[in-house]
Protein backbone atom coordinates (compact mmCIF):
# COMPACT_ATOMS: atom_id res chain seq x y z
CA UNK A 1 0.00 0.00 0.00
CA UNK A 2 1.18 3.73 -0.74
CA UNK A 3 1.94 5.68 1.93
CA UNK A 4 0.18 9.15 2.62
CA UNK A 5 3.07 11.50 3.66
CA UNK A 6 2.54 14.21 5.60
CA UNK A 7 3.86 17.92 4.72
CA UNK A 8 6.85 17.13 6.93
CA UNK A 9 7.70 13.38 6.94
CA UNK A 10 10.43 13.29 9.58
CA UNK A 11 9.36 10.92 12.34
CA UNK A 12 11.42 10.97 15.51
CA UNK A 13 12.99 8.57 17.48
CA UNK A 14 13.89 9.92 20.47
CA UNK A 15 13.05 8.21 23.72
CA UNK A 16 9.16 8.49 23.92
CA UNK A 17 8.43 6.99 20.80
CA UNK A 18 10.63 3.76 21.67
CA UNK A 19 9.03 4.28 25.24
CA UNK A 20 5.33 3.66 23.55
CA UNK A 21 7.05 0.46 21.15
CA UNK A 22 8.07 -0.97 24.47
CA UNK A 23 4.86 -0.15 25.86
CA UNK A 24 2.98 -2.04 23.10
CA UNK A 25 5.41 -4.55 22.63
CA UNK A 26 5.99 -4.03 19.05
CA UNK A 27 8.59 -2.20 17.12
CA UNK A 28 8.18 -0.88 13.78
CA UNK A 29 10.09 -1.11 11.38
CA UNK A 30 8.27 1.64 8.96
CA UNK A 31 7.99 4.33 11.87
CA UNK A 32 5.61 6.64 9.70
CA UNK A 33 3.04 3.76 9.73
CA UNK A 34 3.40 4.02 13.61
CA UNK A 35 3.36 8.60 13.12
CA UNK A 36 0.31 7.89 11.07
CA UNK A 37 -1.55 5.87 13.61
CA UNK A 38 -1.57 8.12 16.42
CA UNK A 39 -2.28 10.78 14.27
CA UNK A 40 -6.16 12.21 14.63
CA UNK A 41 -7.76 14.46 11.87
CA UNK A 42 -7.99 16.99 13.41
CA UNK A 43 -4.38 17.44 13.68
CA UNK A 44 -3.84 16.56 10.15
CA UNK A 45 -6.73 18.96 9.69
CA UNK A 46 -4.86 21.75 11.54
CA UNK A 47 -1.59 21.45 9.72
CA UNK A 48 -3.20 21.31 6.13
CA UNK A 49 -1.79 17.92 5.45
CA UNK A 50 -3.02 15.64 2.80
CA UNK A 51 -6.65 14.65 3.78
CA UNK A 52 -5.56 11.11 4.02
CA UNK A 53 -2.35 11.97 6.49
CA UNK A 54 -4.52 10.62 8.96
CA UNK A 55 -5.66 7.14 11.21
CA UNK A 56 -9.09 6.66 9.56
CA UNK A 57 -7.42 4.67 6.76
CA UNK A 58 -5.81 2.71 9.38
CA UNK A 59 -8.41 2.23 11.44
CA UNK A 60 -10.57 0.64 8.96
CA UNK A 61 -8.05 -1.84 8.70
CA UNK A 62 -7.65 -2.46 11.78
CA UNK A 63 -11.10 -2.38 12.38
CA UNK A 64 -11.46 -6.09 10.37
CA UNK A 65 -8.17 -7.71 11.57
CA UNK A 66 -9.39 -7.16 15.07
CA UNK A 67 -12.85 -8.55 14.30
CA UNK A 68 -11.28 -11.84 12.81
CA UNK A 69 -8.60 -12.18 15.15
CA UNK A 70 -10.99 -12.11 18.04
CA UNK A 71 -13.52 -14.11 15.83
CA UNK A 72 -11.13 -16.86 15.73
CA UNK A 73 -10.10 -16.54 19.74
CA UNK A 74 -13.65 -16.73 20.86
CA UNK A 75 -14.52 -19.73 18.17
CA UNK A 76 -11.30 -21.64 19.75
CA UNK A 77 -11.99 -20.61 23.38
CA UNK A 78 -15.30 -21.51 23.83
CA UNK A 79 -16.57 -25.00 21.11
CA UNK A 80 -19.64 -25.20 22.79
CA UNK A 81 -21.01 -21.81 22.17
CA UNK A 82 -23.51 -21.86 19.92
CA UNK A 83 -23.01 -18.67 16.85
CA UNK A 84 -25.52 -16.07 18.24
CA UNK A 85 -24.22 -15.66 21.31
CA UNK A 86 -20.20 -16.21 19.81
CA UNK A 87 -21.55 -12.63 17.85
CA UNK A 88 -22.84 -10.99 21.29
CA UNK A 89 -19.59 -12.00 23.23
CA UNK A 90 -17.02 -10.61 20.23
CA UNK A 91 -19.12 -7.39 20.15
CA UNK A 92 -18.78 -6.43 23.70
CA UNK A 93 -14.85 -7.71 23.13
CA UNK A 94 -14.85 -5.19 20.30
CA UNK A 95 -16.88 -2.57 21.66
CA UNK A 96 -15.82 1.24 22.06
CA UNK A 97 -15.58 1.39 25.87
CA UNK A 98 -13.54 -2.00 26.02
CA UNK A 99 -10.98 -1.38 23.52
CA UNK A 100 -10.64 2.63 25.17
CA UNK A 101 -10.29 0.83 28.60
CA UNK A 102 -7.11 -0.87 26.54
CA UNK A 103 -6.00 1.91 24.97
CA UNK A 104 -5.51 3.71 28.86
CA UNK A 105 -3.55 0.91 30.08
CA UNK A 106 -0.75 1.34 26.69
CA UNK A 107 -1.07 5.29 28.11
CA UNK A 108 -2.39 5.60 24.22
CA UNK A 109 -3.97 9.35 24.68
CA UNK A 110 -0.49 10.42 25.69
CA UNK A 111 1.27 9.56 22.60
CA UNK A 112 -1.66 11.51 20.41
CA UNK A 113 -1.09 14.04 17.74
CA UNK A 114 -4.52 15.84 18.31
CA UNK A 115 -5.44 19.24 17.09
CA UNK A 116 -5.69 22.32 19.63
CA UNK A 117 -9.16 22.53 20.46
CA UNK A 118 -9.79 18.53 20.36
CA UNK A 119 -7.20 18.42 22.36
CA UNK A 120 -8.27 21.23 24.83
CA UNK A 121 -11.48 19.66 24.59
CA UNK A 122 -10.09 16.25 26.37
CA UNK A 123 -9.79 14.46 23.23
CA UNK A 124 -6.71 12.03 24.80
CA UNK A 125 -9.40 10.93 27.13
CA UNK A 126 -12.27 10.41 24.78
CA UNK A 127 -13.59 6.53 24.26
CA UNK A 128 -14.34 7.05 20.82
CA UNK A 129 -10.53 8.80 19.85
CA UNK A 130 -9.06 5.80 21.63
CA UNK A 131 -10.79 2.77 20.40
CA UNK A 132 -10.45 4.50 16.96
CA UNK A 133 -6.27 5.11 17.45
CA UNK A 134 -6.04 1.49 19.21
CA UNK A 135 -8.00 -0.14 15.88
CA UNK A 136 -5.25 2.32 13.92
CA UNK A 137 -2.43 0.65 15.83
CA UNK A 138 -3.50 -3.15 14.92
CA UNK A 139 -3.94 -1.68 10.96
CA UNK A 140 -0.34 -0.40 11.13
CA UNK A 141 0.68 -3.47 12.73
CA UNK A 142 -0.67 -5.55 10.55
CA UNK A 143 0.94 -3.85 7.22
CA UNK A 144 4.21 -3.36 8.79
CA UNK A 145 4.55 -7.10 10.45
CA UNK A 146 2.08 -8.97 9.19
CA UNK A 147 -0.92 -11.61 10.24
CA UNK A 148 1.18 -13.47 12.88
CA UNK A 149 2.33 -9.86 14.40
CA UNK A 150 -1.33 -8.16 14.80
CA UNK A 151 -2.87 -11.34 16.27
CA UNK A 152 -0.14 -11.51 18.86
CA UNK A 153 -0.52 -8.06 20.00
CA UNK A 154 -4.10 -8.29 19.88
CA UNK A 155 -4.27 -11.17 22.10
CA UNK A 156 -2.21 -10.54 24.36
CA UNK A 157 -2.51 -6.66 24.55
CA UNK A 158 -5.96 -6.34 24.07
CA UNK A 159 -8.19 -9.77 24.60
CA UNK A 160 -5.89 -10.45 27.68
CA UNK A 161 -6.40 -7.28 28.90
CA UNK A 162 -10.14 -7.46 28.26
CA UNK A 163 -10.51 -10.77 30.32
CA UNK A 164 -8.84 -10.32 32.56
CA UNK A 165 -10.61 -6.30 33.99
CA UNK A 166 -13.84 -8.72 33.15
CA UNK A 167 -15.13 -6.16 30.85
CA UNK A 168 -17.23 -8.37 28.78
CA UNK A 169 -19.07 -9.06 31.86
CA UNK A 170 -22.34 -6.83 32.44
CA UNK A 171 -21.08 -6.14 35.69
CA UNK A 172 -24.29 -4.27 37.07
CA UNK A 173 -26.59 -7.41 36.27
CA UNK A 174 -24.06 -9.82 37.70
CA UNK A 175 -24.25 -8.22 41.06
CA UNK A 176 -27.36 -8.01 41.16
CA UNK A 177 -28.13 -11.60 41.09
CA UNK A 178 -25.48 -12.01 43.31
CA UNK A 179 -27.06 -10.08 46.08
CA UNK A 180 -30.42 -11.40 45.09
CA UNK A 181 -29.19 -14.82 46.06
CA UNK A 182 -27.66 -13.68 49.67
CA UNK A 183 -29.60 -10.51 50.81
CA UNK A 184 -33.09 -9.37 50.94
CA UNK A 185 -32.09 -5.92 50.62
CA UNK A 186 -31.53 -3.93 47.06
CA UNK A 187 -28.24 -2.15 46.48
CA UNK A 188 -28.28 1.33 45.58
CA UNK A 189 -26.17 3.77 43.29
CA UNK A 190 -25.39 7.51 43.97
CA UNK A 191 -23.94 9.60 42.13
CA UNK A 192 -20.96 10.66 44.92
CA UNK A 193 -19.01 13.41 42.53
CA UNK A 194 -19.45 15.57 38.94
CA UNK A 195 -16.70 17.15 37.72
CA UNK A 196 -15.45 19.06 34.64
CA UNK A 197 -17.16 20.86 31.63
CA UNK A 198 -20.42 19.60 30.24
CA UNK A 199 -18.22 17.92 27.07
CA UNK A 200 -15.45 16.52 29.36
CA UNK A 201 -17.17 15.29 33.12
CA UNK A 202 -15.81 12.67 34.73
CA UNK A 203 -18.91 11.02 37.42
CA UNK A 204 -17.50 9.30 40.28
CA UNK A 205 -20.95 6.65 41.92
CA UNK A 206 -20.42 4.43 44.92
CA UNK A 207 -23.07 1.18 45.62
CA UNK A 208 -24.18 0.44 48.40
CA UNK A 209 -25.83 -2.17 50.30
CA UNK A 210 -27.57 -1.82 54.05
CA UNK A 211 -25.78 1.92 54.40
CA UNK A 212 -22.53 -0.08 53.63
CA UNK A 213 -20.20 0.90 50.63
CA UNK A 214 -19.38 -2.02 48.31
CA UNK A 215 -17.25 -0.25 45.79
CA UNK A 216 -16.82 2.90 43.84
CA UNK A 217 -16.13 3.81 39.90
CA UNK A 218 -15.03 6.39 37.63
CA UNK A 219 -16.31 7.10 34.48
CA UNK A 220 -16.97 9.52 31.62
CA UNK A 221 -20.44 8.56 32.07
CA UNK A 222 -22.72 7.79 34.75
CA UNK A 223 -23.39 4.45 33.05
CA UNK A 224 -19.73 3.68 33.05
CA UNK A 225 -19.15 4.47 36.80
CA UNK A 226 -21.86 2.34 37.84
CA UNK A 227 -20.30 -0.51 36.24
CA UNK A 228 -16.81 0.23 37.33
CA UNK A 229 -18.36 0.58 41.12
CA UNK A 230 -20.56 -2.92 40.50
CA UNK A 231 -17.41 -4.56 39.68
CA UNK A 232 -15.61 -3.45 42.52
CA UNK A 233 -18.61 -4.57 44.43
CA UNK A 234 -18.68 -8.04 43.00
CA UNK A 235 -14.59 -8.47 44.17
CA UNK A 236 -15.17 -7.62 47.37
CA UNK A 237 -18.02 -9.80 47.83
CA UNK A 238 -16.48 -12.65 46.83
CA UNK A 239 -13.52 -12.40 48.28
CA UNK A 240 -15.51 -12.59 51.50
CA UNK A 241 -16.51 -15.73 50.55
Amino acid sequence: MEMIKPMNPKISNNKDWKKFEGIIKYEFNNKSLLRQALTHSSYSNERQMHKLYNNERLEFLGDAVLELITSEYLYKSHPNVPEGNLTKLRATYVRESSLAYCARQMDLGNYLFLGKGEDATGGRERDSILSDALEAIIGGIFLDGGFTNAKEFVTKEVLNRIEQAELFFDSKTILQELVQSKYTDAIVYELINEEGPDHNKEFTVAVTLNNEKLGEGKGRTKKAAEQQAAHQAIKKIKAGE
